[in-house]
């Protein structure tokens, strides 16, 4: 976060009627990457975010009692999925991606459990996913897959 700047940062959990407001908030997310790529398309956008929409593990990301943010979990047998994580441009740079991060790392920590990731090529996501452990395990034709070892919470001790 910039210098002198102290916001309250909280994770709460999301509901049912929330999905318009996420779904916005994605597009304003992920608007600039789509562009560049050439595939922003608000239908595939909604698509994309209904087709797995699950109340139960997305939270939302709070700065001082504002949504700025969504996260998904999704726990699986042997990993965890980080399906979403967004943040408004608005709220970007202020480090409250990396604030969240720590705390899903810290989940996964506490299970020994290794988490997967998606991000689109060419994004910024690729840079900050590997500046917190994840690592390049395939390449899709519009995307790349990424992989957090499993840190048992004792190696943190």
């Amino acid at each position: 976060m910039p210098t002198g700047a102290v916001h309250q940062l909280s994770l709460t959990p999301a509901g049912e009627g929330d999905f318009e407001a996420l779904l916005a908030l994605r597009m304003s997310a992920m608007r600039e990457s789509l562009e560049r790529a050439g595939r922003f398309d608000p239908e595939r956008v909604r698509e994309r975010l209904s087709r797995g929409f699950n109340p139960a593990h997305t939270r939302h990301i709070l700065r001082d009692g504002e949504l700025v943010g969504f996260v998904v979990v999704i726990p699986r047998d042997q990993d965890l999925l980080l399906d979403h994580l967004y943040i408004h441009p608005s709220a970007q740079g202020e480090g409250i991606g990396a604030w969240v991060m720590r705390r899903v790392l810290a989940e996964a920590d506490v299970r020994s459990m290794p988490v997967y990731v998606t991000a689109l090529k060419h994004s910024d996501a690729t840079r900050f996913y590997e500046r917190h452990g994840f690592v390049l395990q395939a390449e899709g034709e519009w995307d790349l897959y990424f992989r957090r070892p499993a840190h048992p919470a004792s190696d943190h001790d």
